[in-house]
This record gives structure tokens, sequence and C-alpha cells, in this order.
């Protein structure tokens, strides 16, 4: 489809609807504030009009409240994933680390002495250790850092594009490594993971071809593809979780609404405590495992 080289807002509406893009008016607002020149206004709704997701397109999604930086080959993050930033940052605040308890000292009848000097306050409570596995462009673990505003945050993905975003999205709030699931991270975390996201590809193989182009010709295959059923990845990180997770630390993964059940059975295999938690305002089915304590 042809665009013309400059148009007015009308002009851009009627153009992205012809397009396909159902929500054409708020894309239009969009474009028109990230668009620097008239020139790259027309270039930017070109690639919109060709089939580049939004998101690619303009440079950034919104997700849970913060502006993720996205660009081509990499995963849009979805915002029904907030759903399971939400239920993680309820689990963190909920069975995260705890300061020790202020030594009490029993009073002494008798002059005061050195030994009965004011005890010392107690050691800070340490920072809960969070993990973003299949992190894409780390929007889940940036999201979940804000919410909690101080995590030791380790993301990875075996991407390469994805980890460089990761990178810029998290910044100075934790560090991102290149690798497959659990392969890079420091073996110092093994059984200190408070919470542990794995946004895992879900979809199973013969449906990879019915998704919509956007994510089917401009997202990887990797971060789609989840095998026969669609939970392959899923129980590769169910098998190596519980020698992670620290006691009481929870592994939250995101699945569609048919997989739950099996989902649910994969993580009780496992040796965790499985619960699914669903919503019908988000769309999202999130599956949760619990390491004993």
């Amino acid at each position: 489809m042809s665009v013309p080289p400059s148009f007015s807002r009308a002009t851009l509406v009627t153009t992205l609807r012809a397009a396909g893009c159902v929500f054409a008016e708020d894309e239009a607002e969009l474009l028109l504030s990230a668009a620097s020149s008239p020139a790259a206004l027309a270039l930017m709704v070109s690639r919109r009009v060709d089939g580049t997701p939004l998101e690619h397109v303009v440079g950034r999604a919104e997700f849970d409240g913060l502006r993720i930086a996205v660009g081509p080959g990499v995963f849009v993050p979805r915002r029904r994933t907030e759903f399971l930033v939400r239920q993680a940052a309820g689990l963190a605040a909920a069975t995260g680390p705890r300061p020790a308890p202020a030594p009490v000292r029993v009073p002494v009848p008798g002059p005061v002495t050195a030994g009965d000097a004011p005890c010392p306050a107690p050691e800070p409570c340490p920072a809960p250790v969070v993990v973003d596995l299949c992190c894409g462009s780390g929007a889940l673990g940036a999201a979940l850092a804000a919410r909690l505003g101080r995590v030791e945050l380790h993301a990875a993905d075996v991407e390469p594009a994805a980890v460089e975003y990761a990178r810029r999205n998290i910044g100075a709030r934790g560090r991102v490594h290149l690798g497959d699931l659990f392969d890079p991270l420091p073996a110092a975390l093994r059984g200190r993971v408070s919470v542990l996201l794995a946004n895992v590809p879900y979809v199973p193989t013969g449906d990879v071809p019915l998704l919509p182009a956007e994510a089917r010709v401009h997202e990887p295959l990797v971060a789609l593809d989840g095998g026969a059923d669609g939970l392959d990845v899923m129980r590769r990180v169910v098998a190596g979780a519980p020698d992670w997770l620290a006691p009481g630390g929870s592994l939250l993964m995101e699945a569609g609404a048919r997989q739950a059940e099996l989902a649910r059975e994969t993580v009780r295999a496992a040796g965790l405590v499985p619960r699914v938690v669903t919503s019908e305002e988000w769309c999202a089915t999130v599956v949760i495992g619990t390491r004993p304590a």
C-alpha cells in the first residue's frame, strides 16, 4: 500500500485503518508523537502499513507503567503479562527475606557497665533475589524491580538481540546474561532465588502458522514455539527450578488456559507446590510453583 509523503491526522487514520489497524486512531497519535519530522513519519507509517509491529516502529512498548525499548527481532512484551508481574510482586512481598530481629538485652540491677551499652541495630533486610529467564526485552524483570524497589536481579536470554535490549531496559537494576535458561547464571544464585520469572514460549508448533503476521514474521521463533504441546521449554525450566529456588521461593510462568492442568501436574512432579491463577480481565493464566519452606 502506498503512503502519502505528507498527510493530515485524518489521512493518517484512514491509511492505517485501510491497512487493517484496528486501533487506527490510537496508533496515529502514537506515530505522530514519535516522529521527529514529516519524512520520519512517512517512513514509520510505511513500515506499519507493511505489517511491522507498532512497537518496533516506534521503538518502545508500554508495560506495567514503564517504557520498554524494543526493536527488530525482539519479542514485544504483552500487556496481559503484567498480571504475572503483579502476582510475582505479591509473592515477593509476602515471602521475601525478613530482617533479623533486634537482640533483646535483659537489664541487670547495679551500676551501668560497658556490657550494658545499647544493642546494635539489626542487620538490614537482604534484597530478594529475582531471576528473569527467557527475558526478551527484560520487561518483566525491570517491572518487578520497579515495583519492589530493591532487588538482586539477574536476567537471561538465548537471543543476542534480546540481551542487548534487556541490558538497556534493566540498566543498573541488575545483570543480564546471554545463554540458555539457567546455564549463564552465576552458580552462587543456587538455592537463593526468591522469585523466578520465566516467560517461556508456549505456542504449540502446529499453531505457530496461525499467529498474526506481526508475531510470526517479526518476532523470533524461539520466543514463540513451545514444541508439540507448547510446554517443552516450560518442562526444562520446571526441572531446573528446585535447585535454584530458595525455600519458600516461587517460579511463575504464563501458559495457555488449555495447558493449565498439564502445567500444574508438571510443576507438582518436580516437587514444587503448584497453583494456577487466572484473570478474565487480563485474559491471562499464570502457573506458580513454590519450593516448600
